[in-house]
């Protein structure tokens, strides 16, 4: 889908930032959004923030809720970069988004911090929100970036049915 004439092209912008995500990390990032909504061509904004949690499962406790102090994000670089570039540009381009930002977390991230952030522009809301959605889900699965649990209780805080070490890091890497 190609932009009427007059309409500015599409722009898209991946960013991987290390530690939490802020706003002077996201502000570089996001200028192609702004500039999108100023065209008169966009209808639809959408922004996606992903928050470190407070619990999560415990896949080495039997899935045992625990309480985080924060998530360590690993990538694979530079190829997560450039997957998350041409995610970016595949999706902006199937669903007919004028601007597509994305920033992702590298690093540790604590509880109650942003470690992704997803801004969508489109002239009608359900192509922003099929393009949002289906952004989040491609990138779970083929973005190398991995998030590794920092439980907040020692070991031995940990529950009775755990199997090894309980702050240690999950031997297999997790989609984020």
């Amino acid at each position: 889908m190609e932009p009427p004439t007059g309409v500015p092209e599409r722009t898209v912008s991946a960013v991987i930032v290390d530690g939490p995500l802020t706003a002077p990390a996201e502000s570089a990032a996001v200028s192609p959004v702004h500039a999108a909504q100023l065209s008169g061509a966009i209808g639809a904004t959408l922004r996606f923030e992903g928050i470190v949690r407070r619990e999560e499962a415990d896949a080495d406790c039997a899935g045992a809720v625990r309480e985080l102090a924060a998530l360590e994000y690993q990538t694979y670089d530079p190829m997560a970069q450039h997957e998350l570039e041409h995610l970016a540009r595949r999706v902006a381009a199937r669903h007919g988004l004028r601007s597509l930002a994305v920033l992702h977390s590298r690093g540790s991230v604590p509880v109650g911090q942003v470690s992704f952030v997803l801004i969508v522009t489109a002239a009608h809301r359900a192509e922003a929100i099929a393009g949002l959605t289906e952004f989040i889900d491609r990138m779970k699965q083929d973005v190398p970036i991995w998030k590794h649990p920092v439980w907040k209780s020692a070991p031995e805080a940990a529950p009775p049915h755990c199997h090894g070490d309980p702050t240690s890091e999950s031997s297999a890497p997790r989609a984020p």
